[in-house]
């Protein structure tokens, strides 16, 4: 009976000790990224974020083209350690402009481990799945609209004609440990800037 009480304890303690580091882990994030950016600055990592896209990705220049809009979230920082979070700040661009700019946050927890940095553009096909992100007090990808993830790999080539989803979503540039490209529950938020 001791030696199953001296278990649970020591489970206890090692699920409090992941709790304790997972907080550590994100209060870092949040303190690196909590200086928010400048527009000026956000606009160039942009413009950086859509030329790597447009090397990476034949045809993705088009595919921008035809898109009623695009969120740009360059270098998106997530990492985890059983508790993990995902931030990042980009803007939102209608016809090759800036409309406004926005965050990206998200959580989680379960058997998350490692830390990356990635480039998300997210293309809203039609008019309608425009209108609603923009109306939007906080847009969460899988609740508000559910996002087609395009694998945009090396040499990949991507046309008009093979994707035909109202919201698309595309995760390069990764680099880091952990090769997750979901998007699911990550809530993007207009910034006042």
């Amino acid at each position: 009976m001791k030696e199953r009480i001296g278990t649970v304890q020591n489970r206890k303690m090692r699920y409090a000790l992941f709790a304790i580091l997972g907080a550590i882990l994100l209060a870092t994030i949040y303190a690196q990224v909590s200086f928010a950016r400048s527009p000026r600055e956000i606009d160039a990592s942009v413009e950086d974020c859509l030329e790597r896209f447009y090397k990476q990705v034949k045809g993705a220049k088009e595919f921008a083209k035809t898109a009623k809009g695009l969120i740009v979230m360059p270098n998106v920082v997530k990492a985890g350690f059983f508790v993990g979070g995902q931030y990042g700040e980009g803007a939102l661009r209608v016809g090759g402009k800036t409309e406004g700019y926005y965050n990206l946050v998200a959580g989680s927890y379960g058997l998350t481990f490692g830390g990356q940095s990635q480039d998300i553009i997210i293309a809203f096909m039609t008019e309608e799945a425009l209108k609603q992100f923009r109306e939007s007090s906080g847009w969460e990808a899988g609740v508000d609209a559910n996002v087609a993830m395009v694998n945009v790999g090396a040499g990949s080539d991507l046309t008009t004609t093979t994707v035909r989803d109202p919201v698309v979503g595309f995760v390069f540039d990764t680099k880091g440990l952990m090769a997750d490209i979901s998007l699911k529950g990550a809530k993007f938020t207009k910034l006042n800037k």
